[in-house]
């Protein structure tokens, strides 16, 4: 080997030697920029809640900012497609409720929580019926009996095919027929603000996005759709009281969660994971989660994955049962209950 070829060799090996100590180096710093947390409803719901909560206390424990956008729209398949197509570094969370979980069956996308890593189940809710204080009931007995007498007058405001909404429907049509008007709005916040001015008559939302407007009576509370009452509006009757038939379903409700595309590092992974869990135990955290009437879940890894998977099952083929699925459940391989 001549002194050019031996020169060309050592400087081949100090350049990889340089770009791999680089690499290592800005691997190990992960994050060593703002982290995007991207909202799939808008502000002032349930998820925005949740999310915009717990943040602060992930910064924290990250040392860094997270950029919270809300990106609105298809049931939240656009925040899930926008995450997607982003780069798996750790730096784009989609942060989103429980509404991927019916997005194949629907034809809304072919992406699920099963095709991305679960970073952290937060937090889970309870669904209640809500009304405009001016509705003419102020049951759930009530307002079938209104509703039947009134056909195609009563007002249901929605979140779209797969959102907490169309659940709560569905489980009430297997029960009851009725014929209602469903109004479409981009997430409980904007349904919600829609209730309380009059342009809608009843709403199935979360408990949590829904407690401190019942409390100043801004809207009425009609129903819980549980099994039984909740310690925060104990008067409340369940749904399985005026509809026993709904015990089959319940309990059920909405949860929220932190996800990234698959392919993000593990040591990205394993940082953010470990930056929700302990997030997700400060007090102030806790606190406020109680106080929305939100059971806290703090779940990551298997634990998680068997909780989505068992969800994605029993809300697929219940959508799936009550006629509105695009496509059968056994397509993608989803179990039966």
């Amino acid at each position: 080997m001549d002194n050019t070829e031996a020169y060309n060799e050592k400087t081949t090996i100090t350049l990889l030697a340089a770009l791999s100590l680089s690499s290592t180096l800005s691997f190990a710093a992960y994050p060593n920029k703002d982290v995007q947390g991207i909202i799939q409803w808008g502000a002032g719901g349930s998820t925005d809640t949740v999310m915009r909560s717990i943040s602060p206390h992930v910064e924290k424990e990250l040392g860094t900012d997270i950029i919270l956008t809300n990106k609105t729209g298809g049931v939240g398949a656009i925040a899930t497609k926008y995450v997607n197509a982003k780069k798996a570094d750790g730096y784009t969370l989609l942060m989103g409720a429980e509404n991927p979980q019916m997005y194949k069956i629907l034809g809304l996308s072919d992406i699920d929580y099963s095709d991305m890593i679960a970073i952290n189940v937060l937090a889970r809710g309870t669904p209640i019926i809500v009304a405009n204080n001016d509705a003419p009931f102020n049951t759930m007995s009530e307002l079938i009996e209104y509703t039947k007498a009134h056909p195609g007058e009563v007002k249901f405001g929605s979140t779209g095919a797969g959102g907490l909404t169309s659940i709560v429907t569905a489980m009430l049509d297997s029960q009851v027929k009725l014929d209602y008007i469903s109004i479409p709005y981009n997430g409980d916040g904007p349904a919600l603000t829609a209730l309380q001015g009059g342009a809608i008559d009843v709403m199935p939302a979360v408990l949590g996005a829904t407690i401190e407007q019942i409390k100043a009576g801004r809207m009425k509370a009609i129903s819980l759709v549980d099994v039984e009452s909740n310690k925060l509006l104990p008067d409340l009757a369940p749904i399985t009281d005026a509809l026993p038939g709904m015990k089959s379903y319940l309990p059920w409700g909405p949860f929220f969660g932190v996800f990234v595309k698959k392919g993000t590092p593990e040591d990205a992974v394993e940082k953010l994971q470990a930056a929700f869990q302990k997030a997700a135990y400060n007090k102030d955290f806790i606190d406020l989660m109680q106080k929305r009437g939100f059971t806290i879940m703090n779940i990551s890894g298997e634990e998680a994955d068997y909780f989505l998977e068992a969800y994605r099952s029993t809300s697929s083929w219940l959508v799936h049962d009550a006629g509105f699925s695009k496509f059968s459940p056994e397509e993608f391989g989803i179990r039966k209950p």
